[in-house]
C-alpha cells in the first residue's frame, strides 16, 4: 500500500471551506470515502455542508447534522450521497445496523467522528481532520487532509489543484458546479468579480484494461488519455477560425485549465429537443469550411509537437466490436464464431473506401451537447466547439454523421437530407471535384461505423459504468442505423444485420 499522504490548508472563514470542499469534489465520486475528524464545533459538518450543496448545485439545500438520525441519504445528480455521524454509536456492531456495514457500493461516503468505529474505516480513505486557528479569526480552521491508500493520489492532485488555483489566480474564486458527460473529466465554473471562467480536471486514464492487443479500448481507438490533445487540438481548431476556447492558464502535467466560458446557450431547443435550423446550418457550414482545407496532421505543444492519430481499420472494427461484446449479450442474442467472422469480414471489406479516402480532423462527437451558439460572433464562429481531444484523421464524412444523425436528440430525415445537401453544395461550390454520390456512399457507410459502435458504447455504459440512463438514446441509434443500411453499397451488410440484430427495448 502506498504511503498516506499530507498536506494542510488554512481555512479563514466557511467561504474558505466551501471553496476546498468544491475542489475535493470535483475529484471524487461513488464509492470513496472521506472521513471528518476534529472537536465538537470544529466545522466537520459544515465541511459535509459544503461538499453535498456543491454536487446538488443548490446553495440552499437543507443538509442537517445527522448527529441523531446517524445517516442521511442524498440522490445527488453526479451520484448518491450518504452522510453519517459515529458520534452516538457505541459500537462497530451497530453500523450494520445503520447501512454502513458494509459501506454502500456507487455511493460516495461522508463519516463524522470515524474513530467511533477505527477498524470498520477501509484502507482506502480521505481524512479531513479540522482544528480551530482563533488566531486568524473566530471562524478559522485548519484543515489536515491525509490520503490513505488509494486515495493518496487524490490528495496529491487535491493539493496540486489547489497550487494551479493559487498560481492563477482563482483560490479565491466562486465554484460552480458543471455537470459532466461519459467521460472522466470534471468541470467547474469560476467567478471572479464579474468574470466567469471554466475548471476542466482531465485526469490521465485509460478506458479500461489492455485487453485490445496490450492496448486499452481508448488507445487502441485513440481516445485522448490526457489533456495533452485537448490543448493541441483547440489551437489548431481556433487557427483555422473555428470558436474553441481560449485556454488562459494550463497544468499539462496534471491535467487541468483553465479556458474562456462559452455560456450554455445549444444548438437545440424545446420538449424534447430538435434543431434550431440556423445554428445546425452554421454548423454544417463549420464542417464543409474545414473540410474544404489542406489540414496538418502534426501540431504544436508547448516545447513540442502532437501528431494527430489516424482513424485506421483496427481501430475502427474495435470500435464497432462494442456491438456484440455488449449490446447484443443484453438482447438474449450472441453470435456463433461464423456470424462473428462474417460481420468483421463484411466490415473489413467495407472500410477500404473510407480508408481510401481524403483525410481530415475528425473531431468525432461533433453533436448537439458539444456545441455552444456564440450569436454575438460572425459566420462559422457563432458555433462555439467545446470538445475535440478524440479528434483523429479520417473520412470527411464521419463528423456530418456526427451532427446530422445525433446520437443525443432525434434528427428527423427530412432535416438530415436538407443539412446534407446544404454540405454537398458548399463542397461543391469550392471545389468542382467533389464526389455527391461518392460522398453519399461514405456518409452512408461511417453512419452504419457509427452507429453501431454507439450500440454497444450505450450498453457498455450501462452495465460496466452503471449509466443506465444511455439506454434511452438505443432506439434511436437503431433508427439512424437502419437509414444507411437502406444504402445499396451496404446490402450484404443490411441482411447479415436482419438475420444477427435484434432491436433495441422500447
Amino acid at each position: 500500500m502506498s504511503a498516506p499522504t499530507t498536506f494542510s490548508v488554512a481555512l479563514h472563514n466557511e467561504t474558505a471551506t466551501a471553496q476546498l470542499m468544491a475542489d475535493l469534489a470535483l475529484l471524487v465520486g461513488p464509492g470513496d470515502v472521506i472521513t471528518l475528524t476534529g472537536d465538537l464545533g470544529a466545522g466537520k459538518t459544515a465541511a459535509a455542508r459544503a461538499l453535498i450543496r456543491y454536487l446538488a448545485s443548490d446553495e440552499t439545500l437543507e443538509v442537517p447534522s445527522p448527529t441523531f438520525t446517524l445517516v442521511q441519504g442524498y440522490e445527488l445528480p453526479p451520484f448518491p450521497v450518504m452522510h453519517a455521524d459515529l458520534y452516538r454509536v457505541e459500537d462497530e456492531s451497530e453500523l450494520e445496523e445503520i447501512g454502513l456495514s458494509p459501506l454502500p457500493d456507487a455511493t460516495l461516503v461522508l463519516i463524522e467522528w470515524p474513530e467511533r468505529a477505527p477498524s470498520a474505516m477501509p484502507q482506502d480513505r480521505i481524512d479531513i481532520s479540522l482544528t480551530h486557528r482563533p488566531a486568524l479569526g473566530s471562524n478559522a480552521r485548519a484543515a489536515d487532509i491525509t490520503g490513505y491508500g488509494k486515495s493518496a493520489a487524490t490528495v496529491a492532485r487535491l493539493q496540486a489543484l489547489r497550487e494551479f488555483l493559487d498560481v492563477s489566480g482563482y483560490l479565491e474564486s466562486t465554484r460552480r458546479r458543471m455537470a459532466g458527460d461519459a467521460s472522466t473529466r470534471s468541470y467547474a465554473r469560476l467567478r471572479r468579480d464579474e468574470e466567469i471562467v471554466i475548471l476542466m480536471n482531465f485526469p490521465q486514464r485509460p478506458d479500461g484494461a489492455a485487453t485490445y492487443n496490450g492496448k486499452s479500448y481508448s488507445a487502441a481507438v485513440h481516445l485522448a488519455e490526457n489533456v495533452k490533445p485537448f490543448v493541441a487540438i483547440d489551437e489548431g481548431l481556433r487557427a483555422q477560425g473555428i470558436s474553441a476556447p481560449i485556454i488562459h492558464h494550463s497544468d499539462l502535467d496534471h491535467g487541468f485549465l483553465i479556458t474562456e466560458d462559452f455560456g450554455s446557450e445549444g444548438v437545440v431547443e424545446g420538449d424534447p429537443p430538435r434543431p434550431i435550423a440556423e445554428r445546425y446550418e452554421a454548423a454544417a457550414d463549420v464542417l464543409a469550411t474545414l473540410h474544404g482545407k489542406t489540414l496538418p496532421e502534426t501540431l504544436p505543444l508547448a516545447d513540442q509537437t502532437y501528431a494527430i492519430p489516424v482513424f485506421d481499420t483496427e481501430a475502427l472494427l474495435i470500435e464497432i466490436g462494442l456491438m456484440p461484446e455488449w449490446y447484443l449479450p443484453d438482447r438474449n442474442a450472441p453470435l456463433s464464431e461464423t456470424a462473428r467472422s462474417e460481420f468483421f469480414a463484411m466490415w473489413r471489406e467495407l472500410l477500404k473506401k473510407p480508408q481510401a479516402a481524403p483525410r481530415t480532423w475528425i473531431i468525432r462527437d461533433y453533436h448537439s451537447p458539444n456545441l455552444i451558439w456564440l450569436g454575438d460572433r460572425a459566420g462559422i464562429a457563432r458555433v462555439g466547439v467545446i470538445d475535440f481531444q478524440d479528434t483523429v484523421l479520417g473520412p470527411q464524412s464521419y463528423d456530418v454523421v456526427s451532427l446530422l444523425q445525433d446520437a443525443r436528440i432525434d434528427v428527423p430525415e427530412t432535416i438530415e437530407l436538407t443539412l446534407l445537401s446544404r454540405y454537398i453544395k458548399a463542397r461543391r461550390a469550392a471545389d468542382a471535384g467533389f464526389d455527391p454520390a461518392g460522398f453519399a456512399e461514405l456518409y452512408a457507410i461511417m453512419s452504419a461505423q457509427r452507429n453501431t459502435r454507439l450500440l454497444g458504447t450505450f450498453a457498455r455504459l450501462n452495465r460496466r459504468d452503471g449509466k443506465p440512463h444511455y439506454l434511452r438514446h438505443q432506439p434511436r441509434i437503431w433508427t439512424y442505423l437502419q437509414r444507411s443500411l437502406a444504402h445499396p453499397a451496404l446490402s450484404s451488410l443490411r441482411d447479415w444485420y436482419l438475420a444477427n440484430v435484434p432491436p433495441p427495448k422500447i
